[in-house]
């Protein structure tokens, strides 16, 4: 068997080995209450373990390796952190270890007490030639409770990760969460290809700014159009020389300084995408709400969240228009819905779950996953893969659970730290 010490540590902590007759390798009898609790940082492996050894219970730690002269090899013999080792566990006992006190330390040897069919079950998750996941030929066979239980777990980890970002850009906003969100926001409207220059854009122009012109959509447009660069040119049709105008006297009262507009992508992007028009509709969906995180965290349904974005008024000229001073056919420029749909996915249910997190409130952690199970799931290559093994993708929850079980556990094989690979490598 090739063993690895991350599948004996797998095996010590839900004692999936054979316990008739245990023993320390001098031949004293080993009872093991409990494996103890795992430890990720530094010092012995799992704390707090309880067991008995001969006529002794202890209460203490446990050091696992795969042979005993690894504990030399590692350190431990000058490590007075280890002294309080009560079981060295090993799979191989080649050499007995003394601590420095002149203790001889119990050794636990699990050479012959893991069955070959629970390594080979581990093998062939962890070393197998599989295209998708390790477990590709395994987990449709997996319950859908333990399936669910685990993708609900994976996805809070996922949006637990993402809120850091959230609770530092608050840190730097001085926990102003409307600026904060409407930053995200921003950057979201960029959709990805745009997403650095719209978030730079809302930066350098407080949220606040804008809620000075609610009433004067023309102030807030040329607000909007001018930080982003794009009123530094000659221009000759009317709405943007008015553009231009009002933001020449705004730039000098708000001290204000543009960003460089090269940074603005239009390559290999449909027109209904260029950043002009993202620019004109968040111009509208700021004109629409002010306060709009405030919003948010009232409106208690999806239908009421998409509301906000349908049906946006942008500005006439861009029904005729994708660029300034260059005119097209007559189109409809609203939000479709699937860009709706990302930006909730993207900002709204993320900062409903940053913000119950932040503020230990349970009620808008569920409300986000909750609009989670609202929104359809993202179409991508992950999701394709993953509908082929046989896993239902039905919603955002599903996809973003998948994405996260994908990206950080399947793809680094950390199988015995998924309860999907718990569950294969226990199946009978």
């Amino acid at each position: 068997m090739f063993f690895t010490e991350d599948f004996l540590h797998y095996v010590w902590k839900f004692r999936l080995f054979d316990r008739e007759n245990l023993q320390t390798t001098t031949g004293e009898p080993i009872e093991v209450f409990s494996a103890g609790l795992q430890n990720s940082d530094a010092g012995p492996d799992f704390h707090n373990a309880r067991l008995r050894i001969g006529d002794t219970t202890w209460a203490g730690n446990v050091e696992l390796h795969l042979n005993s002269s690894d504990w030399h090899k590692h350190g431990h013999a000058s490590d007075n952190a280890y002294n309080s080792v009560i079981l060295h566990v090993v799979y191989r006992d080649d050499h007995p270890i003394v601590l420095s006190d002149g203790r001889h330390l119990p050794t636990l040897e699990l050479h012959d007490r893991v069955s070959s069919d629970l390594y080979n079950r581990y093998h062939n998750l962890v070393f197998g030639n599989q295209q998708i996941i390790p477990c590709e030929g395994s987990i449709r066979f997996v319950d859908d409770i333990t399936l669910r239980n685990w993708l609900t777990r994976v996805l809070v980890e996922r949006l637990e990760k993402r809120s850091m970002a959230v609770i530092a850009a608050l840190d730097k906003n001085r926990g102003d969460w409307e600026e904060t969100f409407y930053q995200f926001l921003a950057a979201n409207f960029g959709f990805k290809t745009n997403a650095l220059p719209f978030e730079l854009m809302a930066k350098s122009l407080p949220q606040l700014t804008l809620a000075k012109h609610k009433n004067n959509p023309l102030q807030i447009e040329s607000l909007i159009f001018g930080q982003a660069g794009f009123l530094e040119d000659d221009l000759t049709d009317e709405y943007p020389k008015s553009l231009k105008e009002e933001y020449s006297f705004l730039r000098k009262k708000y001290n204000l300084a543009p960003i460089e507009k090269h940074l603005w992508k239009f390559m290999r992007l449909r027109p209904q995408n260029f950043p002009t028009i993202r620019l004109a509709q968040f111009a509208a969906l700021i004109e629409r709400s002010n306060h709009l995180f405030s919003k948010v965290l009232e409106i208690k349904d999806i239908a009421g969240l998409r509301k906000l974005f349908t049906d946006l008024e942008v500005n006439l000229y861009w029904e005729t228009h994708y660029r300034f001073d260059t005119a097209s056919k007559s189109l409809s420029k609203s939000l479709g819905q699937s860009s709706i749909d990302i930006l909730l996915l993207n900002t709204f249910v993320l900062f409903l779950f940053s913000y119950g997190k932040h503020n230990q409130q349970e009620y808008y952690i569920n409300r986000s996953l909750k609009i989670l199970e609202q929104l359809p799931a993202e179409q991508n290559n992950i999701v394709t893969n993953f509908d082929l093994l046989g896993i239902k993708v039905n919603t955002a929850f599903d996809s973003q659970a998948l994405l996260e079980l994908k990206n950080n556990y399947c793809n680094y094989k950390k199988c015995l730290q998924c309860g999907v690979g718990n569950k294969i490598l226990r199946m009978t």
